[in-house]
């Protein structure tokens, strides 16, 4: 099978060398604006070659898009308008709604399987890219009724040679859940990677004390934003919601610290415990 990888960042660049180190694509075709990450996709072995999208597409069985979701839904007209019915089209961005709506009319539309693998890391660019990145991670794979059953087929056995489990949403459905569980944390990390360095005027002290949960949650503060402003300008109203929730239960331990009420403070934390179940379940 040839796959072209349109994008070959982090998740381009990790599905890229699982599929080729699985066997399942003989040749992988690279296609990626930024001439750096052309030259280290190949000098990686993340690619066979690199080429246009309009060289690539005739020569691919499947066409991975993993762009920045604003990048995607530009080039998706042209992509939907190069292939067959023979071909599969996949992307694999953080929102949904925009792609289903710019496919929607389209005349191959079957062949385009909306998926939003899971995973990911603050690092951008080929050098991210990971092995078994994806192992037993989730996957969604949205609108499935709106795709081929072929397509939807070769989709599901990408994931599963990646070792990925599947869900199955709709694609509103989709960023609604995304904007709690991942979007917000973005949200979060950079302004609380803003709040340190706004308050702290001592780099020296932030590096030598910060360590431990500090770390671990304003990690995601050093994610590329121009994957991050494209998926919060697309997920706008659900960000805006979530935001506005979370704005309201910081107001809360704002108050209790405020009043001293240490035994509402202490109901809030023993609240938030409760997210331990569900991540442990299973």
């Amino acid at each position: 099978m040839v796959i072209t990888v349109t994008g070959i960042g982090l998740i381009g660049g990790s599905m890229a060398l699982a599929l080729k180190e699985k066997g399942f694509a003989m040749r992988v075709i690279g296609v990626d604006a930024n001439a750096e990450h052309c030259k280290q996709a190949l000098e990686l072995g993340l690619v066979d070659e690199i080429a246009t999208l309009e060289a690539a597409i005739p020569q691919s069985d499947l066409i991975i898009l993993a762009v920045p979701v604003g990048v995607c839904l530009q080039l998706l007209p042209t992509v939907m308008g190069l292939i067959t019915s023979k071909q599969v089209v996949m992307d694999v961005g953080s929102t949904k709604a925009g792609i289903a709506e710019v496919v929607a009319d389209a005349a191959l539309r079957g062949r385009m399987v909306p998926t939003h693998p899971m995973w990911g890391t603050e690092y951008s660019g080929p050098a991210a890219a990971v092995k078994e990145a994806f192992v037993k991670k989730a996957t969604v794979i949205c609108d499935k009724e709106k795709c081929d059953a072929d397509a939807l087929a070769l989709v599901e056995k990408v994931y599963g040679v990646l070792g990925m489990h599947i869900v199955y949403m709709n694609a509103v459905a989709h960023d609604v859940h995304v904007a709690y569980i991942s979007h917000i944390s973005h949200i979060t990390s950079f302004a609380l990677a803003n709040t340190v360095l706004e308050k702290e005027k001592e780099e020296d002290a932030i590096f030598e004390l910060a360590s431990g949960g500090f770390e671990s949650t304003v990690r995601l503060a050093k994610s590329n934003p121009a994957m991050w402003v494209p998926i919060f300008r697309q997920n706008r109203d659900n960000v805006l919601d979530v935001l506005n929730e979370h704005i309201a239960q910081l107001r809360k331990f704002k108050a209790c610290l405020e009043k001293e009420n240490y035994e509402y403070l202490q109901e809030l934390i023993e609240n938030a415990n409760k997210i331990r179940k569900v991540l442990n379940r299973g």
